[in-house]
């Protein structure tokens, strides 16, 4: 998992904030989401892991970063959510 995380992080170091993380190699342009959800649930289907998307992944970082750090309201926005108290829900707290 370390060697994963060092790997984006050497991935994301060069980028602009304004940069897309997923880019076609073909275009150029932000790979859209259907072409994400597939090559993520191939990744876990090759690790053994079963119905992994994207949903599933956006629900995973709410909650790991709740558990972090307490802050529902950063959440909130983040997830375009109406009030804390949904985002707490969203995520299962």
């Amino acid at each position: 998992m370390e060697e994963l995380r060092f790997g984006y992080k050497e991935y994301l170091q060069p980028m602009d904030d304004e940069e897309y993380v997923f880019r076609s190699k073909r275009t150029g342009v932000p790979i859209k989401r259907i072409q994400v959800y597939r090559i993520l649930n191939q990744a876990a289907n090759e690790a053994g892991l079963n119905e992994v998307g994207t949903h599933t992944l956006r629900k995973t970082y709410g909650y790991h970063f709740y558990q972090k750090t307490k802050n529902a309201s950063v959440l909130k926005e983040l997830f375009n959510h109406s009030a804390p108290s949904v985002t707490l829900k969203y995520i299962g707290v």
